[in-house]
C-alpha cells in the first residue's frame, strides 16, 4: 500500500533539508535531494509504524475541518 506526502524542502549550507507538510514533525536532511528522500521514507517509518505489530488492520476515518 503506497500513500504520497508533500515533502518540503530547501538547501542549506552543505544538506538538503526537508519535512512531511502532513507531519511537520518529521524532519531530516541529506548530503544529497536523493539522500534527503531515502531518509524522509525511513524517518516516517521509524515515527509513524513504530510499535506497530506485524499483523495490523487499517480503516480510513473521516476528519472534519
Amino acid at each position: 500500500m503506497g500513500r504520497n506526502m508533500t515533502l518540503i524542502y530547501w538547501k542549506s549550507g552543505k544538506f538538503w533539508l526537508g519535512k512531511f507538510l502532513e507531519y511537520p514533525e518529521i524532519m531530516t536532511q541529506g548530503k544529497t535531494l536523493e539522500e534527503l528522500e531515502e531518509n524522509m521514507i525511513d524517518a516516517f517509518q521509524l515515527m509513524v509504524l513504530d510499535e506497530v505489530p506485524d499483523e495490523y488492520m487499517l480503516k480510513e476515518l473521516a476528519i472534519a475541518m
